[in-house]
């Protein structure tokens, strides 16, 4: 049979529904020549779709694959901690409670030479801006909680893994130079010790990553109530609202001097302001669902982004930009850390009693910050199964002396001369070494307690019938403090069911944004421009 021929026939038989599909019904051909019948006989319209669609496919596998390359090679990583090592199990990515420490770089290195030299930023550079982003378990709450740099705390040893170097612990030391030795890991450390809460993640970017980001969705909305210029950070902008980006959006973010007082405070509610906007357009244009825009953006992101190893994959990233995507944006809370000018130099800021420790105690909680009468998601270590009693007895903790603790007592209940009463219950008990003032007033009454100083408070609880549940940890308190609020107006022992109510203690308007809302940042007004 003349090959030529058959398959000449086979297309005009196929057409007429007669020919070789009856000889094949009768046996005809056999083997190989037989299978390869169908497909010798399609015609020339579907030879041609089914060759594009071998193309799309083979191109769709390549390009998956080029782009997951792509992206988990621009990625760049660093141990999570440098010596305080996590004393609980990690958090699940895709459905567990999440803590990610957000970090800018202020390094001066490669692409960010630009603004300054290497000597302005030595070893690993010092976090220009730190977020902890907390995201709730069941997804409907995200809180970003803003550290100021000039904040002085405590920073613990911290190990340089790449050197094995060690570095002793550091007191009365602005956050911001927390990684500038060991390392990123020593950054979380220090936060984990100041919250007592524990990072599960870190994101780390430097100058570029704002500039490339802001370009890649097309500029960020930001409003302003009158003209500024600072010749510092270079940013000049009209009054209103302008949509920035590239290097009008970093100088936005980096000046210090063009909001407010010209302070780390204002500095912080226009940075939250500038992630409010750009939520928004991200929610508003659909990008979290758009493959292509989140292609471009996590190209630029991942360029100029380092993580800790277990964020290092783009699967995870994936994972928890998932989880964002249908999150209420008025549930997305922006709040700074209460702070309060530094004894030692009023141009750096200590954490602010007690409303620093409310603050750790409602998110260690679980709170919800935007509303917080609304009940409270338990934390993990509230539903965990206690651990079984150990079979042996241990020895007993040794005495302290009650008459050398620092007590004092705060009035904050609204009733003249309620410290004095409270102090002279405390001497009856024994707690001599005491002191009182007059304080903001708030609602409920609680015990603060600095570093080993958890079984002092304790006793001074129990001496005053305040529950348990009313002791909260602040290691900006020397000793003990017993904050009386409106809740404790008369006597000297916490009344049966007082302090009952749903709502936990907060300072006042913790919240400073959420994500839904359009604030305007108020001008310095001495670089308006007239």
């Amino acid at each position: 049979m003349d090959p030529g021929r058959d398959g000449r026939d086979n297309e005009a038989d196929l057409s007429s529904g007669t020919g070789p599909v009856s000889r094949h019904a009768n046996g005809g051909a056999v083997g190989a020549a037989r299978h390869l019948g169908p497909l010798r006989g399609m015609p020339l319209w579907l030879k041609a779709l089914t060759g594009v669609v071998a193309l799309v496919l083979v191109a769709a596998i390549a390009f998956g694959g080029f782009w997951f390359f792509r992206l988990q090679n621009n990625i760049s990583k660093a141990p999570l901690n440098a010596g305080g090592e996590n004393t609980e199990a990690a958090g699940n990515d895709a459905t567990g409670r999440l803590q990610i420490l957000i970090l800018g770089s202020d390094t001066r290195d490669g692409k960010n030479s630009e603004y300054g030299t290497s000597d302005d930023s030595t070893g690993y550079g010092k976090s220009d801006v730190m977020m902890l982003m907390d995201i709730s378990e069941d997804n409907k709450r995200v809180n970003v909680i803003s550290f100021p740099r000039d904040l002085l705390v405590d920073i613990p040893d911290c190990k340089d893994k790449k050197t094995g170097k060690d570095y002793p612990a550091r007191t009365g030391v602005m956050i911001n130079e927390a990684m500038s030795e060991a390392g990123i890991g020593c950054a979380v450390d220090t936060v984990n010790k100041l919250t007592g809460m524990q990072v599960d993640h870190f994101m780390m970017a430097d100058f570029n990553a704002v500039k490339e980001l802001s370009n890649a969705v097309g500029g960020v909305d930001v409003c302003i109530s009158d003209a500024v210029f600072d010749p510092d950070s270079r940013l000049r902008l009209p009054a209103g609202t302008s949509s920035v980006q590239g290097e009008m959006a970093l100088a936005f973010l980096r000046t210090r001097h063009a909001f407010a007082d010209g302070g780390d405070l204002g500095r912080i509610k226009a940075q939250q302001g500038f992630l409010s906007s750009l939520t928004r357009k991200i929610k508003d244009e659909g990008t979290l669902s758009d493959p292509a825009k989140m292609l471009k953006i996590a190209d630029v992101v991942t360029q100029n982004l380092t993580v800790d190893d277990g964020l290092a994959s783009v699967p995870t990233l994936l994972t928890i930009g998932t989880r964002l995507k249908d999150i209420d944006i008025s549930k997305v809370a922006f709040v700074a850390v209460p702070t309060t000018p530094a004894p030692v130099d009023p141009n750096r800021l200590v954490i602010a009693e007690p409303a620093g420790a409310q603050l750790f105690s409602a998110l260690r909680k679980n709170v919800d910050l935007t509303d917080p009468t609304a009940p409270a998601s338990p934390s993990p270590s509230e539903t965990a199964t206690p651990s079984p009693a150990p079979t042996e007895t241990a020895p007993p903790v040794p005495p302290y002396n009650k008459a050398i603790q620092p007590v004092t007592v705060a009035n904050g209940s609204g009733v003249s001369g309620r410290a004095q009463e409270i102090v002279q219950a405390l001497v009856a008990g024994g707690f001599t070494q005491t002191g009182q003032f007059l304080a903001q007033p708030v609602a409920k009454t609680a015990v603060y307690y600095g570093n080993g100083f958890a079984d002092v408070a304790a006793d001074v609880a129990a001496l005053l019938g305040i529950p348990a549940t009313l002791m909260i940890p602040a290691p900006g308190v020397s000793g003990v403090q017993v904050y009386v609020g409106s809740d404790f107006t008369s006597g000297t022992t916490y009344g049966a069911g007082a302090g009952g109510g749903t709502a936990p203690a907060l300072p006042q308007d913790i919240v400073n944004q959420t994500a839904g809302d359009k604030v305007c940042q108020q001008a310095n007004p001495e670089l308006i421009v007239r």
